[in-house]
Order: structure tokens, then sequence, then C-alpha cells
């Protein structure tokens, strides 16, 4: 198990957002996490990463209680995080984005190099010296991908990885998700709200309604609870 959740409450101030979220991701497995805006999502991975520490329960990571340490330490520990609204380095070049987050803390044996993220996105490699703030917004989800794996992390987490994209470069990232990072093996817990999409990459998946966990289940079982996607999916 390279994350384990349990029972994890988050608060904003006085007021709860996550009120006992529970679920686990194993080595090499995709995982998503659906739900409405506002369900606690988004908090999740702010806990996950200690960006909003929880108050209670409990977050393992290979391994290691990471409830109490601060967020470098854990992204050192393997988590590889690509967050809402990308926030790759504008001033930076796409080159430079890359190798500035170079790292194998991990020391696995095939790192990721600036080189493998430009064959996984071809876009990337015809723009390599051009500014972050000058790519169109799916270039810059891909940089932000490409910038993840760049650290080599253990667990890959996309927070809302294709909001706002053309259907075209949404299905470029998908597929990319599906045919190159799953097959090598990679963890990823993708946060999305495509159940569709999801099924087709995805092992498992977990659906939030009101900071909690409040469905669970393979890609077979997802497609086939129409009203569970109604009631907690749909808009």
């Amino acid at each position: 198990m390279i994350l384990q959740l349990t029972d994890v409450k988050t608060f904003y101030g006085a007021s709860q957002v996550l009120f006992g979220v529970s679920m686990a991701i194993q080595a090499g497995e995709v995982v998503t996490l659906m739900g409405r805006n506002g369900m606690g999502k988004t908090t999740t991975v702010r806990s996950i990463m200690g960006l909003t520490p929880s108050r209670g329960g409990s977050i393992i990571f290979d391994g290691i209680d990471v409830g109490a340490r601060p967020p470098h330490k854990i992204a050192r520990l393997g988590i590889g995080l690509v967050p809402e609204g990308r926030q790759i380095f504008p001033n930076l070049t796409v080159h430079e984005n890359l190798v500035a987050t170079s790292a194998n803390n991990a020391g696995a044996p095939d790192p990721w190099t600036s080189e493998r993220v430009i064959a996984l996105f071809p876009r990337l490699g015809e723009r390599i010296h051009r500014y972050g703030r000058t790519l169109s917004g799916g270039e810059q989800q891909m940089l932000a991908i490409g910038r993840a794996l760049m650290t080599n992390p253990k667990l890959m987490i996309l927070d809302e990885a294709t909001e706002g994209l053309a259907p075209l470069i949404r299905d470029e990232i998908w597929s990319c998700l599906e045919h190159n990072l799953k097959k090598a093996g990679q963890a990823i817990l993708v946060i999305d709200k495509h159940p569709k999409a999801m099924a087709r990459i995805a092992d498992r998946h977990y659906v939030m309604e009101k900071g909690l966990i409040a469905w669970s289940g393979t890609s077979g079982e997802l497609l086939a609870d129409e009203e569970m996607q109604h009631r907690f999916l749909g808009v």
C-alpha cells in the first residue's frame, strides 16, 4: 500500500471540511477521486501534502506517517503534485521549468529526464525555449505533469488536470496517463469529474459528497451504477 488515509478530519479555521475520509492506493495503481465542486477533493489533496494539515485520523505514505510533516518533506518522500491551476513558473522556459524540479530522492533506476518528458509530450519539445507564460493552457498542463514526473515520484497526484481544456487536449492527456504512465507502473491519484473517461484509465474510484467518501468501486461498478453517477456526479 503506497498511500492509506484513515478517518481523516480537516478544518479551515473552525469550519470542518473533511469528516473522516478513508481511502487507499496500492503501488502501481491508478485511482480516482471524483465529486462535484466543493465536496472536499482538493482539501483531501492538501491534507495529503501537508498544505492544510489534518486534525484527526492518519495519513500513511509508503509506510511513514506524514500527518505532522511539512509539505516539502512530504514531497521529498516521493509525492509529485500537479496542482489545480497548473502553477508553472511563468518567467522560466519550458526546459528551465523541467530541470528546476529535477530530483531522484527515491533512487529510481531509470529516472525521468527532460528528454523523456519531451518524448511523452512532443509539443513541449517544439517550445523548449519558450517562457511558461507564453504557452497555451494545454501546453502548460503538459508542462505541469512533466515537472511532477521530473521529481521521480512514487505517487503522482493530478488535481483537476484537464479542467477547462479543449476536448482534444484533454483526450491527449488522458491517453498519456492510460497508455504511458499506467503501463509503466506509475501510481497515480486523479482528481476529476468525468466518470466515463476515468473508468477507462483507472483501476478503482472514490466519490466524495460533503467531506466524506460516499461511494467506492471498480470501473465496471462505476459505469453500471447510473443512479450513483446522477446523485453524486451529475450537474
